[in-house]
């Protein structure tokens, strides 16, 4: 059985596979003071509950964009699954050139959905990661990482809006009945959401005509299930939404590291 472990700065996604099938999978949030042993009594108690035997754990593949967690999770997967994990990350094989000019600052989970989108959709394919942040990430045809782009995510994007403009106040994130609103509710619903799939719209069509050609866009991350879907309903741009696509990464990494096959 192999564990994998997406951690974002909001939320911290864990799947176990047997072979390349999904046999559980959590959300947690997460929180950047916990310590290991914190960790360890909330991942074990998941797992209990899910009936999985931790002796069967074989392998644990990490992704991290919290810096002070790489080492609480390392520590957990050596301390309390028995495993050393493969931590995503300078010196990690990937199968992928980053063809950027700082590839160590590229976050590990936009690697792995870059090497899960090309070993799923082919190339061209852009990856769009929704989370607290929207990652846009770019593969050629020959598989090579080549640039993207990141905006602020719809969430924070928001909230800022909530908090800065006294008179406004938190609405549903879900479409309007029209463009042109006719109440507050719905001039926000109509500036946040659809003026969000505008911009997803905008990113990925400029991308094409720099790239020369049309490809894939495949949607995932923290917030994949919920904002993907919504956005994805406003612009035809998205192909696809697969939530799970970093948790695939996860294993395509770990298994090229450890020479083993998927």
């Amino acid at each position: 059985m192999l564990i994998t472990i997406d951690i974002g700065n909001t939320n911290t996604k864990i799947a176990a596979y047997v072979g390349s099938n999904r046999v559980a999978h959590w959300r947690l949030s997460t929180q950047r003071h916990k310590l290991t042993d914190e960790y360890a009594v909330l991942v074990r108690s998941l797992f209990e509950l899910q009936g999985i035997d931790i002796t069967q754990i074989e392998g644990c593949a990490i992704s991290c964009v919290v810096p002070p967690l790489t080492g609480v999770f390392t520590e957990l997967s050596r301390s309390y699954l028995n495993v050393e994990p493969v931590v995503i990350g300078p010196g990690i094989k990937t199968g992928m050139r980053l063809l950027i000019d700082t590839p160590r600052e590229l976050g590990a989970d936009r690697v792995a959905n870059s090497v899960a989108a090309f070993r799923r959709y082919g190339g061209p394919v852009i990856a769009i990661a929704f989370g607290t942040a929207t990652a846009f990430d770019v593969i050629s045809a020959d598989g090579d990482y080549i640039g993207g782009a990141i905006a602020p995510g719809i969430g924070i994007s928001a909230e800022a809006l909530f908090r800065a403009a006294a008179k406004l106040y938190q609405v549903e994130l879900t479409r309007p009945p029209r463009v042109i609103g006719k109440n507050t509710m719905h001039y926000m619903q109509s500036g946040i959401v659809l003026g969000y799939a505008g911009l997803v719209e905008g990113l990925i069509t400029r991308m094409w005509q720099e790239l020369g050609q049309r490809g894939i866009v495949v949607a995932t991350g923290g917030q994949a299930e919920v904002i993907a879907d919504i956005i994805a309903g406003e612009t035809q741009v998205i192909d696809h939404v697969d939530p799970w696509l970093t948790h695939e990464g996860l294993q395509l990494i770990y298994h090229i590291n450890r020479g083993s096959a998927l």
